[in-house]
């Protein structure tokens, strides 16, 4: 089965901001950013353990137990596996992790083994209160985490977690799987034909950042001079046309033929209502022109169909 085929429409929510990404989050604010996006048909959502040590799918799911199973498709990551032991001092979550400081205080494995990858998918069908996933995507295999030690990580993937996503697939107990991971370079690792393939990939902050849409940060930094001021040269192109850079920034993602859905964050109701918009927004085919006339785009990226 497709990934088209599985999910719901194209806009889901993103909820590593529900794990206190950057800040702290009040849980009221959390339970009612889910239910603005339940409220408004957003019926795909995508978590992970990673997300403040097991906090965001905690969240998520104290909203989506209470939802009829069958009207809504849920994904979580693989790769992490959350302790009850808790960290003393300094947390130690690794390269990225102060992402999470406001997080929960749980010590954390990164792990891709098999044992650890059933292990993982079991606690998180605690923490989202759910008896099955619909996909599942192996969580940062990339060099961008591991630097020298990726190739070794992600042969612990492709020997685990990999194998046993593809079985389970196969059980019919997930309907697909695949990568979780920031960037786009290919992997310079290729599976043989016989080996376990993944349905997809979730590609994160690529295309659209937090920085476009008020944000101060990227790459999960703070944004450098130079990226602020490509921001503010879009930021002008958008007011020039009399549109808003979140719908650009949503429109552009999805005009890529390898894109169904686009997954953004949020942490405020009122945000929901604002993505929603975005992807409705109507877009004039010059304003894609000038883009591309202006470098700011690159020559090989697709456009939406009315560019």
């Amino acid at each position: 089965m497709s990934l088209k085929e599985i999910l719901p429409g194209r806009l889901g929510f993103g909820t590593a901001p529900l794990g206190n990404m950057f800040r702290a989050i009040p849980d009221e604010e959390a339970t009612a950013t889910v239910e603005a996006a339940w409220d408004q048909g957003i019926r795909y959502y995508d978590t992970a353990p990673f997300y403040g040590s097991g906090l965001s799918e905690s969240r998520l799911g104290e909203v989506l137990s209470t939802k009829p199973r069958d009207t809504y498709v849920l994904s979580t990551k693989v790769g992490r596996v959350i302790l009850d032991e808790l960290e003393e001092g300094a947390r130690d979550l690794g390269e990225k992790g102060g992402l999470f400081e406001h997080g929960n205080p749980n010590k954390m494995l990164h792990v891709w083994t098999a044992e650890a990858t059933e292990r993982s998918i079991e606690d998180s069908l605690k923490r989202l209160g759910t008896d099955r996933l619909d996909i599942v995507w192996v969580h940062d295999i990339a060099q961008d985490f591991h630097g020298d030690l990726w190739v070794q990580k992600f042969e612990e993937a492709r020997t685990g977690a990999f194998r046993v996503l593809s079985r389970l697939r196969d059980e019919g107990v997930i309907k697909a799987w695949g990568l979780g991971v920031n960037k786009t370079e290919p992997i310079e690792l290729t599976l043989a034909l016989d080996e376990p393939q993944p349905d997809g990939f979730l590609l994160a902050g690529r295309y659209s950042s937090g920085v476009l849409a008020g944000g101060t940060h990227f790459e999960y930094q703070q944004a450098p001079p130079e990226i602020i001021a490509k921001v503010n040269r879009l930021k002008e192109l958008t007011a020039k046309h009399g549109i808003s850079i979140k719908a650009a920034a949503l429109q552009f993602s999805l005009a890529h033929p390898v894109a169904d859905a686009v997954v953004p964050g949020a942490t405020k109701p009122s945000r929901i209502a604002e993505d929603i918009a975005a992807l409705n927004e109507k877009i004039p085919a010059a304003f894609w022109h000038d883009l591309r006339t202006a470098g700011l785009v690159s020559p090989a990226a697709p456009l939406p169909d009315n560019a």
